[in-house]
């Protein structure tokens, strides 16, 4: 058997067993039975626990910004590309749960060295999400004029202000996508989920396009 072919064999074993007892708790022994390989392979092929754990985070951030990347059409609306992105996401963390586990909880809760890859996909995923939201508040200025729909540049987007707003939804979504996998009754599909957040981010970003921002004037 080809070698990339049974590494690939490993890492699956490896990522349902480390979902499902956890990174301390998981055992060499499992996924070696599970790979169908014995215990001295999967450690010459993938040296060690850490090291195989390691390539499962990897592998699986890899695979979530891949199929997010994927599902956005350059030349679509600004609001369709925040639409596919969601949606892709909300579909890729639904069909690889195990992978979302391990992404989500094991990476993050055992530390380094294995936190600083989540670490970076999310900051992937920020960055990607902070230029949809720039471009959609581009869109509405060209709509309404470079100075904003008030006259005042209120529907202006500051860079700082466009990078809250995208960490604010890719945290959304994190708690969504662990939401919806761990649900008990119905399950909602990832349109649905993609959607209840679509709802609450494009309603937001059509005001800020339009120039009309929440302020506290009238209150205390």
């Amino acid at each position: 058997m080809p070698r990339e072919v049974r590494e690939r064999q490993m890492l699956d074993a490896a990522v349902e067993v480390f979902a499902r007892r956890g990174y301390r708790a998981a055992s060499m022994d499992e996924i070696a039975e599970l790979a169908g390989a014995s215990k001295p392979l999967v450690y010459l092929y993938l040296n060690s626990k850490e090291d195989l754990f390691g390539a499962c985070v990897r592998r699986e951030a890899d695979a979530l910004m891949a199929s997010v990347r994927a599902a956005i059409e350059p030349d679509a609306s600004a609001d369709d590309r925040l639409w596919l992105g969601l949606r892709a996401f909300f579909a890729h963390t639904a069909e690889h749960p195990d992978g979302w586990s391990v992404l989500s909880c094991q990476a993050r809760t055992n530390g380094e060295p294995f936190a600083p890859v989540v670490g970076e996909l999310r900051q992937e995923m920020v960055d990607l999400v902070t230029r949809l939201i720039a471009a959609t508040a581009a869109e509405g200025e060209g709509a309404s004029g470079a100075e904003g729909a008030g006259g005042d540049g209120s529907a202006a987007l500051a860079r700082h202000e466009a990078s809250g707003l995208a960490h604010a939804l890719v945290g959304a979504a994190e708690s969504l996508a662990g939401w919806a996998n761990t649900r008990t009754g119905a399950v909602p599909s990832a349109k649905e989920t993609a959607a209840t957040l679509m709802n609450v981010a494009w309603v937001g970003l059509e005001n800020l396009r339009a120039g009309r921002r929440w302020t506290h004037a009238t209150r205390p």
